[in-house]
């Protein structure tokens, strides 16, 4: 019995040492980083930077996988059905991780399924069209649209995405109409605008800085640190306008506790660097408090998040095909 006892502690201590030794052992290659929508986009931006910044601190590279298609749905499905071992990591937001659960009868569960890794930071959208739009300002944009319902076309990042609902809260706000035309992301929408639109702010920081579009105002409480001239909805005479677009990462459910806690501390640990605040800032991502970059945050977070717009997205009747 005391031999039978004694390889017993034994074969449990060397598990235990062989869990230490994989934990301490992570990345030991290339970590893939799924981007729900098309290069060019703003989520595509963060995540690039993002990458490179994990590379530097994990020393391991960081590969982003672009899969586009069905407002981030597709992109997500690929990393649930990944590998739980920390070497798929799924990138997105507010729409791919929350209203695509309200919209599609996906074969996944978005708060079972993906373990939380951390709340990256958010966002205010940008509302601009075309230089040649009739309109210098918001007041304008709206009379416009008021005198030409239906002829504005705006794209947006999928049916049901934060720029479509933007859009719709838009369209109810202001007694105006305007025709949606999905893309399957930010960056396809940017490549063909159309006429007035709501995206992201860090999607058009290249554009508007090349003085191709003209903005009207931003969607956030304050105005952005890196284009204080525009200003916010609220300023620009559409009283308590208000909409952010979130960041986050997440892993496939089942991930070792050690790995999601390692790619926590990499994310933290470059979220705190100089540098990467001041590109956030130039990209108008305010990053996330510190006590609300753990994994639990996020949990609830989301979880807010999901009981606070699927109830509007079912009042709203979105259809999606």
């Amino acid at each position: 019995m005391r031999r039978w006892l004694a390889v017993l502690i034994a074969a449990s201590f060397g598990l235990g040492w062989n869990g230490l030794a994989t934990a301490q052992d992570y990345p030991a290659r290339a970590i893939t980083m799924i981007v729900p929508f098309p290069a060019g986009g703003a989520t595509d931006t963060l995540a690039r930077f993002l990458g490179e910044r994990m590379r530097a601190i994990l020393r391991q590279p960081v590969i982003i996988e672009n899969v586009g298609g069905a407002a981030g749905s597709i992109g997500v499905g690929r990393a649930v059905r990944s590998p739980a071992d920390g070497y798929t990591l799924s990138i997105g937001t507010t729409t791919t991780h929350v209203l695509t659960g309200g919209l599609y009868a996906l074969q996944f569960d978005l708060l079972k399924d993906l373990e939380p890794v951390i709340l990256i930071g958010n966002e205010p959208l940008l509302i601009v069209g075309k230089k040649s739009l009739p309109a210098d300002d918001l007041k304008g944009l709206i009379a416009w649209l008021k005198a030409n319902p239906d002829k504005a076309s705006v794209g947006i990042a999928g049916v049901g995405a934060v720029g479509h609902l933007t859009g719709l809260a838009l369209q109810k706000a202001t007694g105006t109409k305007f025709q949606f035309v999905p893309y399957r992301g930010n960056g396809p929408a940017m490549q063909d605008l159309l006429a007035e639109q709501i995206e992201p702010a860090s999607n058009f920081k290249a554009l508007l800085a090349g003085g191709n579009l003209k903005p009207f105002a931003i969607t956030g409480q304050t105005r952005l640190p890196s284009s204080p001239k525009i200003p916010t909805a609220n300023e620009a005479g559409l009283p308590d306008f208000f909409a952010s677009l979130w960041y986050g990462l997440w892993v496939p459910k089942g991930t070792p506790k050690d790995v999601i806690a390692k790619l926590n501390a990499t994310i933290t640990q470059a979220l705190f660097d100089p540098q990467v605040r001041r590109r956030f800032d130039e990209l108008g991502i305010q990053i996330s408090p510190l006590d609300q970059q753990s994994p639990e945050a996020l949990r609830a977070f989301q979880k807010a998040e999901t009981e606070r717009w699927w109830p509007i997205l079912k009042a709203a009747n979105i259809k999606v095909e």
